[in-house]
C-alpha cells in the first residue's frame, strides 16, 4: 500500500510541477511592457498631451469609445467644447460647443423680454 500512495504522490507532485512550468512564462512578463498595444492607439495620456499642444486647456474628461476618444474641454477662446478625437493620431475629428448655463438663461430672457 505504501508503494502505491509513494507513486500517486509522484505523479501528482510532478502533474502540479509541470502545470506551474507552463504558466510561469506568463507571469514572467515585464512591467516595463507598454500600457497601450500599438494597434490599440494613443493612451488618454498622449491625447491629453496632443490636445494641450492644439491649444485646448482644462481638459476634464477623457473617455475611450469605440472607434474614438470624447474629450471635454476649453478652447482657445475659453468655450467649453466636446470632441471627437481620432484614437491613431490624436487629431480632432470633430468640435461640438458646449453653450454655459449662464449664457443659454441669459438668450432666454432676452427672448421672453423681445429684446435682442
Amino acid at each position: 500500500m505504501k508503494t502505491r500512495t509513494l507513486i500517486l504522490t509522484l505523479a501528482l507532485g510532478g502533474g502540479l510541477l509541470a502545470g506551474a512550468a507552463a504558466v510561469a512564462p506568463v507571469f514572467a512578463q515585464s512591467d516595463a511592457a507598454p500600457a497601450v498595444r500599438q494597434d490599440d492607439g494613443l493612451s488618454m495620456p498622449q491625447i491629453h498631451d496632443a490636445l494641450t499642444a492644439a491649444g485646448y486647456r482644462n481638459i476634464n474628461a477623457i473617455e475611450r469609445e469605440r472607434n474614438r476618444y470624447e474629450v471635454k474641454a476649453s478652447d482657445a477662446d475659453g468655450r467649453r467644447v466636446e470632441l471627437s478625437v481620432d484614437p491613431m493620431t490624436g487629431k480632432v475629428m470633430k468640435t461640438e460647443t458646449r453653450r454655459d448655463r449662464r449664457e443659454e438663461a441669459t438668450r432666454e430672457r432676452r427672448g421672453s423680454d423681445g429684446a435682442k
